[in-house]
């Protein structure tokens, strides 16, 4: 029978069918094959006399990650902290990179809204809402939440985001069943405690689902190579063919369309310098 895995922990992969959850075992050949299971894979299963289940087959992926170990994402929720900590838009970028490299959408979430100011508020918007949806919530109060979830329906979804964010408050939010543990920020180093253990997906009110993860929080998930960086940058990627040489990286060519949009105003400096920070990541990585 068919089914989505739904939970790993301990070795073991939770597949949700239309007859129930089965607890599972993958087939020996995948670990011999150096395959690995994940969740949100689609799976091929059987029930054993013992009444547990084992995974004979992984339907083919759309996208797929290796820390965490999940599958068939849609789109993902970039969390980011209006306030404690405060963002940090070069890190935001990245995940957002991640997404379009990935065939993912991508919406904005900026939690903690109750604590900001609306100078702030704005200046993310201006940000990012030409290019991504931009939803403000507070995973405290609960403002915001019915339009998040309205974004999310029908898609499965990870969220992503630096510790302390508040990833684990929204999802509790959204489903109050997962009943998740949820960390404060940390006086010392304003980052938050890691404060998922394990993965799993949750299914959300009126459609969709949600992935919970560990991870999505290092700072080293930048893979791109140099010369298709600007293809993940959506408003640089309008700009294509628009600089006066072909393999233009819009540093310091001349007659550079991106630069000048930046300069001008038409696309985000914000967003220009993270693009400029992350390529000097991408060299310096490939020169180690």
């Amino acid at each position: 029978m068919e089914g989505l895995i739904i939970k790993g922990i301990g070795g073991f992969y939770y597949v949700k069918t239309a007859d129930g959850v089965y607890q599972t075992r993958g087939r020996g050949v995948f670990k011999k094959d150096g395959v690995t299971l994940m969740v949100g894979d689609n799976v091929d299963m059987e029930v054993l006399p013992d009444g547990d289940g084992v995974i004979n087959a992984i339907h083919p992926r759309r996208n797929q990650f290796i820390r965490p170990p999940i599958a068939n994402v849609d789109c993902f929720v970039v969390v980011l902290a209006a306030a404690k900590p405060k963002p940090n838009f070069s890190v935001i970028d990245k995940f957002l990179v991640m997404a379009e490299q990935n065939d993912m959408e991508a919406v904005i979430c900026v939690n903690k809204c109750d604590l900001a100011s609306q100078d702030l508020l704005e200046e993310i918007r201006n940000i990012y809402q030409k290019i991504y949806p931009v939803v403000c919530v507070s995973g405290k109060t609960g403002e915001g939440i019915e339009q998040l979830m309205e974004l999310l329906r029908g898609r499965r979804a990870a969220f992503a985001g630096p510790s302390g964010v508040g990833k684990s408050t929204i999802t509790n939010r959204i489903i109050p069943e997962a009943n998740m543990e949820t960390g404060m920020v940390s006086k010392k180093t304003a980052r938050g405690r890691h404060t998922t253990r394990h993965v799993e997906i949750f299914e959300a009110a009126g459609g969709g689902l949600i992935f919970d993860t560990p991870g999505f929080t290092s700072f080293d998930i930048l893979e791109a190579e140099e010369d298709e960086l600007a293809d993940f940058y959506p408003e640089l990627a309008a700009l294509k063919g628009r600089c006066r040489f072909d393999n233009c990286r819009h540093i310091r060519e001349p007659e550079c369309a991106v630069r000048a949009a930046a300069e001008a105003g038409d696309i985000s400096m914000v967003r220009y310098r993270s693009y400029l920070d992350n390529m000097e990541e991408l060299k310096k990585r490939k020169k180690y």
